[in-house]
């Protein structure tokens, strides 16, 4: 049985899946502005968005170690970064949380630590000093529980251009609560995300 996040279609395919995550990374990512590195890898078409079929731990532990495989070998001028978006596992919050230790692990054993590191989103996203309903959790919330692998020499190039990285956090706090609940909500409907193309 999936523990699918409530707001998640029962059964998406694939193409749902990446389609829902491509109007997010659109509207939201690049539409509130809340990661300034998003807009030329997206619209370069250097970013690879794969979706695991996984149903539990072990088997999204392959999928993860798969991709990561992928993007060290990737052409870095081609391929910038890659979501990994899992819809029909860790649909719980904590559940996910507690398995951002396991790929942490499965870095440093790949002896990928320095090199690429995991960026975290999901439907429940909650930072650990927020409440649950608090709108700048919203940063972090995606259609589907979903791991970012980033490229560390992706984050150098951002921090040497004079992108302010230890502002983006305030600012974004700032854009959600501007925008605020029914904002948020406007944005994220499912006829927004999950329209079918």
């Amino acid at each position: 049985m999936s523990d699918l996040p409530a707001n998640a279609t029962d059964t998406p395919t694939d193409d749902e899946a990446i389609a829902a995550t491509r109007r997010w990374i659109e509207r939201a990512v690049i539409g509130l502005n809340l990661c300034p590195f998003a807009r030329a890898p997206f619209v370069q078409d250097r970013l690879r968005i794969t979706v695991s079929r996984a149903t539990d731990v072990e088997a999204l532990v392959d999928d993860l170690r798969a991709e990561l495989e992928w993007l060290r070998d990737a052409d870095a001028t081609e391929w910038e970064t890659s979501l990994l978006v899992h819809p029909f596992v860790l649909g719980d919050f904590e559940d996910y949380n507690q398995f951002l230790d396991v790929a942490d692990a499965l870095l440093e054993a790949m002896q990928l630590d320095g090199e690429i590191q995991v960026a975290s989103f999901h439907p429940d996203y909650r930072f650990a000093d927020a409440g649950s309903d608090d709108i700048e959790n919203a940063t972090n919330r995606s259609p589907f529980p979903t791991l970012h692998l980033l490229r560390e020499s992706s984050i150098d190039r951002a921090v040497e251009s004079g992108i302010d990285t230890d502002a983006i956090y305030e600012r974004n706090i700032e854009t959600l609560r501007r925008l605020g609940h029914a904002g948020w909500d406007a944005l994220s409907t499912d006829d927004t995300w999950r329209a079918k193309d």
